[in-house]
Parts: C-alpha cells; structure tokens; sequence
C-alpha cells in the first residue's frame, strides 16, 4: 500500500518530516544555493534524528525549553523537527534583542539550553551572554548548557557539531519511544510577544496549533509539491517557522530560505531557484521594487505569497501584483497568539478585496467583532474588536495565568487588540489597534486611514501616522513621511494634499520626514517609537 502523500494535517511538527520523508524521499526539502546545500525531505529526515539523538544523548529533557538565538541558518530548520521529535519545546529569540532583553527571556522562559549563532549585524551574542552571565560562571539559575553553531567555536561552549558524535549515546529505538509520547496538544513552540506594551510574554503553541494552521494557509495560496518559496522572513517569527515551513512543508513543498533580509539576496534566490512564492511585510516588498536593478531580474516563475505583519497598503499591493508577477498573493492577517493566521484572502479575489480587506476567515475558526467595552457583539459593518476562536488559539502565556485570563476568556475566545468590521460577505476589514487609536479632543481618529490617503501621494514612498501628547486636545495627530528618490514636499503640501480628502480634523499637524522607520527585527514598524523620538525632540517629558 503506497505511503498517504501530502497534504498533511493533524500531526506533530516531529511526525510532518518523517511522513514527507516517507512520501517523497528524493523531494528537495531545503535549498540554500549560495551554501551549495540541497537537502532532500529524506536527508532532512536523516539529519533531524541525528540531531534529535544527539540532544537527548546531551541531557535534553522533554517539556524543556530550548532557546534558538540565529538567524534563518540550515540548523534553525533541522532543530525545529529535532526538538519536536524528542518532545523539547524550542523557544524563538528575536535576532535583535540586547543584553537585558535575552536576559529576562531566558530567565521567564526557564531555558536549560540555549544554541546560538556568533551574533547578528552590530551584536555579538557571545558577548552578550558572557555579559548576562550566561556563559563561563553562570549566573542564569535554570540554563545547563549552551550550544554553538558555527566555526569560530569559542572556549566555554559546546559546538553543535559534537550533537552528530554524540548521537551514537542513544539507539534509535530510544529515540522512537521518546517521539511515541510526543501529542499534537503537546506545547511544542513558545513565541516572545514583541513587548510594545508591558513585557514580553511567552506565547505556548501546539503541534495542532501550528501544523493546522501551516495546512490551512499553504492550502490557501494553492501549495503543491511542485511549489519553491523563498523565505526571507525570520524563522524566529510565526511567519517564518509556521507560516513559511510548515504552510510549505504540510503541502511537501521546498524551501530557500535566505539567512537574513536583504533584498538583492531575495530577487537573486527567487531567480536562480525558480521560486514560484514570497513572504514578506510591506516594507520588504518595497525594498526589492526600490532595488536599483530590479528589473534586470527575472521573477516569471512567481505567482504567489502573503503579504502580512503590518497593515498593508493598497498602492503597494497593486505594484507587487503587477511589478512582481505576484497575481495570486494573498493577504494573511493574525497575530502570535492565534498560530498566528485567522484570515487570508483569496487567490481569485479581486484587486478590490485584496488591498481593502485582510479576507475571509480560515476554515475551522470563528471570528466575532465585539464593543471593546461592553463586550458585547456589533452589528454587521460595525468597528469593534476582533475576537478569534478555534483550535490556532495559544495555551497559553508561560507563567503567567494572569495575562492569559486577561487574552482569553472563559469561553474560549481571543482578544486580538485590533479594531475591525466585518461585511455581509464575510470579509474583514482591520481598521486599527485599539490602542492605535489617536483620540483629538474627544474625536476618535483610525491611523490607517490617514496612510493610505498619505501613499497616494506620487512623492511619497510610505507613510506611518502616530499620536503625539497635547495640552489642549489629549494628543494631535503626527505623521512620518519617506519621500520617493528624487521627490521634494514640503510640511505644507502634505496637509494641502489631505485637505478635502479627509476631515481636518484627521489632517496631520505634526510632519517629520525619515529616511527610515524603526523596526522590530520581523520588519514590523514601531510607532511608539516614533511617539517616543518626536516628543523627545519637542521636550515633552513624560
């Protein structure tokens, strides 16, 4: 009897590869070109229960937390399986954060293990962790160990390739009766909330959480196994490790990650491997259409890819459609906490649909718009915040039950923090943050309105509208603005352009023009600290 081939659904992150394996053995899995790395699903298979063995011969327990600190390297791919299999819970860390930041990750996610790269752009994370005294004498009560992956390996590590010889500790068959008691309801993944409010939370995510919702998006965009997708967001984001492997590998497609965001690597990886998909969010994509020699590559292989992490803007969407050869992409809206997809758009929706709404939501979850006060459900068109219910909603956070009854309530329904609509057809409309909501003197101003009216100006290349404190009105309103190469706009000629387009009352006072907007390492803006830069700079002490 031939072995079920994909899609697949309803299994752990562990048993995903051996079935690929199983299904298509000579399939390419994972292709990093410029390493000259072809790995089929058989040597990913191979490769993840070396490690895995290797692990367990290293003391690594199941239900522990291991911290994976590096960017999209071949072993950040292997270890997610590997982990899975023996039952560890791989916890992702932001390849930006600094020293107190890993700091108190590693502290609240009680990590006893900790593998690590030699650091990323300006941050050594050597340094780092000799700093939070994590290596040496350690000074972190629950670590035991820390591995490195690399060649430079420094004195008081241990190198990741000492997990292939110590595989040899450990039989096969121990390694099968581990992986036996491995369950799809099993926390397998913990994800640190960006932390723009309050501290970071560790968000507990299952096999069922995340495998189903790879499926159900990868069967959006129409995954086949004869798809390529360049991924190029990172893998220590629900983009990437969910969205981007498993959305690829439930439908036994192959994937050319590229180790870090850089837009020529993007445009060269989607030519010279035929990639047929892109992720990205919306600054992504503009910074390969803005590349200087963009249209020296050939992108026709492309038909689709999500566009997700930030709200993105029409204009834009039209350019990557049209520009980018992109005419199934799709929209994807969520958050950590839902696994993270809840809605997607189509791939045959129209051009309307796809840059004014964030789609229909998945299959197997519910979603309802509720007053954010009272709690109680809108009418149909109606703002309120979006609430998500299904198997994609999180554990929980990580020892913390009170942030977890505050997220989710007793009937098993998410609070996202987004303001959204939802219209007769079905389609949602995100309209904001609920604490992204500017209020001016009693009147309740939506950012996202006043950016996209902002990016329909010919000389502005993107637009990100904020709240500033004010004395008289509560806050007023402030927008930065990045000008098109070669475009001149005054403070002035942008509230012309916006008068009689929006009320005055939404009309920017405030106008900073940027070079650059500040980003989380996934490439979502930041705008409290816009907020914090621009009352920094007008002496608004607070």
């Amino acid at each position: 009897m031939p072995f079920p081939k994909p899609p697949f659904r309803d299994v752990t992150v562990g048993a995903l590869l051996t079935d690929l394996a199983a299904s298509q053995p000579d399939s390419e899995a994972l292709v990093y070109s410029d390493r000259n790395l072809r790995l089929t699903f058989a040597d990913l298979e191979s490769e993840a229960l070396l490690i895995a063995r290797g692990l367990m011969a290293s003391g690594v327990e199941r239900g522990e937390r291991v911290a994976l600190w590096a960017t999209n390297v071949p072993e950040w791919i292997v270890l997610q399986f590997a982990l899975a299999k023996i039952g560890a819970i791989l916890v992702t860390v932001n390849t930006s954060l600094r020293a107190h930041e890993v700091d108190y990750l590693l502290r609240q996610s009680e990590a006893a293990t900790l593998v690590t790269i030699r650091g990323f752009k300006e941050v050594d994370y050597i340094e780092v962790l000799r700093e939070i005294g994590a290596l040496g004498q350690p000074r972190l009560p629950h670590l035991k160990r820390v591995i490195y992956i690399g060649d430079d390996v420094p004195g008081d590590v241990m190198p990741y390739g000492e997990l292939r010889s110590r595989a040899s500790l450990v039989s096969e068959s121990q390694l099968s009766e581990r992986e036996s008691k491995v369950d799809v309801d099993d926390v397998i993944n913990m994800q640190y909330t960006s932390g723009t409010t309050g501290f970071p939370k560790g968000v507990m995510l299952s096999s069922r959480n995340i495998v189903n919702n790879g499926y159900w998006l990868g069967r959006g965009l129409g995954y086949t196994d004869r798809d390529r997708l360049c991924l190029c967001v990172p893998l220590f984001h629900c983009f990437g490790c969910v969205i981007g492997v498993l959305g690829a590998y439930t439908h036994g497609a192959c994937l050319c990650p590229v180790e870090f965001f850089d837009a020529r690597k993007v445009l060269e990886t989607i030519q010279r491997e035929r990639c047929t998909a892109v992720y990205g969010v919306p600054t992504m994509f503009l910074a390969e259409m803005e590349d200087p020699d963009f249209v020296r590559f050939d992108l026709s292989s492309l038909r689709t890819g999500i566009m997700a992490g930030a709200l993105c803007p029409e204009p834009l969407m039209k350019r990557a459609i049209s520009e980018m050869n992109l005419s199934e992409i799709t929209i994807v809206y969520g958050l950590t906490e839902a696994s993270p997809g809840i809605t997607q758009t189509s791939r045959d929706d129209t051009l309307e649909r796809r840059t004014r709404t964030v789609g229909k939501v998945l299959p197997e979850v519910e979603v309802k718009i509720v007053d954010p006060i009272t709690r109680k459900e809108v009418e149909v068109g109606q703002p309120g915040e979006l609430c998500a219910r299904g198997y994609n909603v999180m554990k929980g956070y990580y020892n913390n039950p009170e942030a977890t009854g505050a997220a989710i309530d007793s009937e098993g329904w998410l609070r996202t923090g987004d303001e959204a609509t939802i219209d007769a057809q079905g389609y949602v409309c995100i309209t904001g943050r609920i604490k992204d909501i500017i209020i001016r003197g009693g009147e309740n101003i939506a950012p996202k309105e006043i950016e996209d009216l902002l990016r329909q100006n010919p000389g502005v290349s993107d637009a990100y509208v904020y709240a500033v404190t004010n004395e008289f009105f509560g806050e007023e309103v402030a927008a930065a603005v990045r000008l098109r190469s070669g475009a001149s706009l005054s403070e002035d000629e942008i509230r012309e352009f916006c008068r009689g387009r929006i009320a005055r009352f939404k009309i920017p006072r405030y106008v900073r023009f940027v070079v650059d907007f500040p980003m989380t390492a996934s490439g979502k803006i930041q705008k409290f600290k816009l907020r914090e830069i621009h009352e920094e700079e007008m002496g608004i002490v607070k």
